[in-house]
């Protein structure tokens, strides 16, 4: 391996490193504003960022500007054009705190008109609406679906499972139960169509499970080198690569009872990270969204600094010996 090769990596490291702790931290900011404002009794407060005013945040989340004022404990005359930070700073607070100081106050105060739950106008998605009106079926359905390869919400949804969780409108075990078998059912079909149909069929169709020779490459080169890790890998810090994962190893002839196992503990794993999340969250599937976002972003830097940090030490073991 060349000089300017292991500079190369050694950067990205450094910059996979760097991106990894920017999504840290705002995933770990915007968790605890999902948590604060559900503790606040306003789950779309945790959209309340310290930039606004307090009139837009009065107007927004149509709290009476007197009564927010005076929950905040200001004058009464106070400039209603100045911004949540500059508030804080003045008061010689962190602007994160009072931003939940913020929350809180709106939470206290009267609940809007026509109630606080945003959620069914801003879902939207059919799978996702299905979901709330079917509860298991349509979780299994859809998990096994995303498995599979077919471009469906599986993260949002299992949020969506641990959300209704919290709420008492399913069961937690059951909605675990479910979410894992129903994922690992799909990649078996993923397993078995790699397998028996070969790579002229993928070629020919696979876009319709996700298929693209860019990405089928890439899932390629990952199960060279790293074999069943793969398949562990695919489905938890890049989830998003599982089918191709599932398709390549039945292509490739890998054994089964391996990849049952690998794709078993991936599956638990992730499942239960995202049925957390939804089960901590409440009801605000927007603003997880958001979460969702960020965490991925973490997940992704992860997996490269994690994949560029095990290269380069095997490049300069293999140097060193």
């Amino acid at each position: 391996m060349s000089k300017r090769t292991r500079h190369l990596l050694s950067l990205v490291i450094a910059l996979a490193a760097l991106v990894s702790v920017f999504f840290g931290l705002r995933s770990y900011g915007s968790f605890l504003l999902l948590r604060s404002a559900y503790e606040a009794g306003r789950s779309d407060v945790s959209s309340l960022r310290a930039w606004m005013t307090l009139d837009h945040v009065a107007a927004a989340y149509r709290v009476p500007a007197n009564d927010l004022i005076a929950r905040l404990e200001l004058p009464p005359d106070s400039d209603r054009n100045q911004s949540l930070w500059s508030i804080a700073d003045r008061r010689g607070i962190s602007r994160f705190d009072f931003v939940r100081q913020v929350q809180r106050a709106i939470g206290a105060s009267a609940p809007p008109a026509g109630g606080e739950d945003r959620t069914q106008g801003a879902l939207g998605d059919r799978v996702l609406s299905a979901v709330l009106a079917y509860g298991y079926p349509a979780l299994a359905v859809t998990l096994l679906l995303g498995a599979i390869g077919l471009p469906v919400p599986t993260g949002l949804v299992t949020v969506l499972a641990g959300s209704l969780a919290a709420l008492g409108q399913i069961q937690w075990p059951w909605a675990a139960l479910v979410a894992i078998l129903a994922s690992l059912a799909g990649d078996v079909i993923a397993f078995q169509i790699g397998r028996r149909l070969g790579e002229t069929f993928l070629v020919s169709h696979g876009r319709w499970l996700g298929y693209s020779p860019e990405r089928f490459a890439r899932v390629r080169a990952l199960f060279t080198r790293w074999g069943g890790l793969t398949v562990l890998f695919t489905r938890t810090l890049v989830s998003h690569l599982s089918s191709l994962a599932s398709l390549l190893a039945g292509l490739s002839r890998y054994p089964w009872p391996p990849f049952l196992l690998f794709s078993g503990l991936g599956r638990v794993t992730w499942t239960s990270a995202y049925l957390g999340l939804g089960f901590a969250i409440g009801s605000n599937i927007d603003a997880a969204s958001q979460f969702l976002g960020n965490f991925s972003g973490l997940l992704l830097a992860l997996a490269v600094l994690t994949v560029a940090t095990i290269y380069r030490s095997g490049v300069l073991g293999h140097r060193a010996d």
